[in-house]
């Protein structure tokens, strides 16, 4: 710690103020003159602007074709990266500078590859898969490719065995950059916030069944559930269907429907009804009075929504309701 004697008041100069007190005089400061407002300012660094990777690894790319080689074709983004699409893949009629939509992965070597083969899923998406067997570094699924998913031990909910089928998540490992597969797929659902407006069309993906109904997986984001009672037709694990939002409850769980809310959903049955009437000349033997899983295995609905249908085209003059069933109004 630096020490000396302590400065007083009179090693600076002062100037007396008003009313007798004492302050330090004030010290000049050669600051730098201001620049007149018309003096040139620098421009600002003209960089170029940043082209977005159009390239995705594990996603389907549109992709302009840059070249032939004896193997195949090489495909570039707009940032002029490079795929190789091997022959067996490419169309008879491709001419360089055409588009074509692939999927983009890695191959046994680690390169970036295309393919026009559609897999099982894309990066994000679910999907029911087989293994085809398991290896030192884990399970490989069949998935539509050559080259099988692998699902590592550690995103093996349960140790997987060839032949069986699992529900797996196909997601981007950090590390490898490369596209494996996870069968715990609790931790990439809801996530985030459930943004579902009552009667919204969504995606399903059945992923198993409750005593309630069936567990759903909705847009690939959400976990949902479809009751038992208000599904007319069958459903098995791995389905995919679409859906319509019927509440996002306070905890943010969510139920679905397979069919539309409200008028539109006796909208919908009424035009399956008038359809079914018009394929068999015009005449249906069922009424109000039939079996309610006749109704649900003709028209996929309850006998409740069956009735409201009915009256929904009674009240215009689309249909005779008679003893014997529905018949058709002839149309003018």
């Amino acid at each position: 710690m630096k020490t000396g004697r302590l400065r007083t008041t009179s090693d600076y100069p002062l100037t007396t103020a008003a009313k007798g007190r004492i302050t330090p005089a004030p010290q000049a400061h050669n600051y730098p003159a201001a620049r007149p407002h018309n003096y040139p300012r620098r421009k600002a660094p003209n960089y170029p602007a940043a082209r977005p990777m159009i390239m995705e690894i594990g996603k389907y790319n549109t992709l302009r074709i840059a070249r032939r080689v004896d193997f195949g074709l090489y495909l570039a983004d707009a940032d002029g990266n490079e795929v190789l699409l091997p022959t067996r893949y490419v169309p008879d009629a491709a001419q360089e500078g055409d588009e074509l939509t692939v999927f983009v992965y890695h191959d046994n070597e680690g390169r970036p590859i295309a393919t026009t083969d559609r897999p099982a899923a894309t990066v994000g998406e679910f999907a029911r898969m087989r293994v085809r067997q398991v290896a030192a570094a884990g399970a490989f699924l069949e998935w539509g490719l050559m080259k099988d998913l692998l699902v590592p031990f550690r995103e093996q909910k349960i140790p997987m065995q060839a032949g069986q089928w699992h529900i797996v998540y196909v997601y981007l490992d950090h590390i490898t950059h490369r596209v494996v597969g996870s069968a715990r797929i609790d931790k990439y659902l809801d996530n985030t916030p459930p943004r579902y407006a009552r009667g919204q069309s969504v995606d399903l993906f059945v992923t198993g069944e409750t005593e309630l109904g069936y567990k759903v997986i909705i847009n690939h984001l959400h976990s949902g559930l479809l009751y038992r009672n208000e599904v007319f037709r069958p459903l098995r694990t791995g389905d995919r269907a679409t859906g319509y939002i019927k509440e996002v409850r306070e905890d943010d769980k969510i139920d679905v429907s397979l069919y539309p809310l409200g008028y539109d959903k006796i909208d919908g049955i009424a035009d399956r009804i008038l359809e079914a009437l018009r394929q068999n000349g015009g005449a249906l033997p069922v009424h109000d009075k039939s079996d309610a899983d006749e109704i649900r295995a003709l028209f996929g609905c309850s006998k409740k929504s069956f009735k409201q249908a009915v009256g929904a085209l009674y009240k215009r003059h689309l249909i005779t309701i008679e003893p014997t069933g529905l018949r058709l109004v002839a149309e003018d």
